[in-house]
């Protein structure tokens, strides 16, 4: 079993109001030669909370922290126009997230749940809000 500890965050980068879904980010992975969707989970705009890579597996969603990490992504992330990062979670992936990052973190109680951004300074826009403010009041 992976000592997991930290819960890292993500957007897809696609624009406000796309209507993909895990399978389309496992396809889109698998077509750059990786074995699967990277991510542990994709919520996509309705709030369905979609598995993605099994838990026990190494994700491929942050580089050097893959081992010792679970991979959220919430589809979503740009603008409308489909280039300007900004927050675009619906209402319903907000509530999937936050019950999502709840049970993850009874899980794996000493994990550390932070975004993509706070981890590498590449990805400055990922996930498109501040993790940390927006997880304050997460139930554990």
């Amino acid at each position: 079993m992976r000592t997991i500890t930290l819960i890292i965050v993500h957007c897809s980068a696609n624009k406000a109001g796309s209507t993909l879904r895990m399978a389309d980010t496992d396809r889109y992975h698998r077509s750059l030669g990786w074995k699967g969707c990277g991510y542990h989970y994709v919520i996509p705009t309705d709030g369905t909370i979609e598995r993605g890579r099994p838990e026990e597996l190494v994700g491929a969603h942050c580089r050097n922290h893959n081992r010792h990490s679970i991979g959220v992504a919430y589809i979503g992330g740009l603008a409308g126009d489909g280039k300007t990062p900004c927050d675009t979670r619906t209402e319903a992936q907000k509530r999937a997230l936050r019950t999502l990052l709840s049970e993850l973190h009874k899980k794996y109680p000493k994990a550390l749940i932070v975004g993509h951004c706070d981890l590498d300074p590449h990805k400055p826009y990922c996930p498109g809000f501040s993790v940390v403010d927006a997880m304050l009041n997460v139930e554990c």
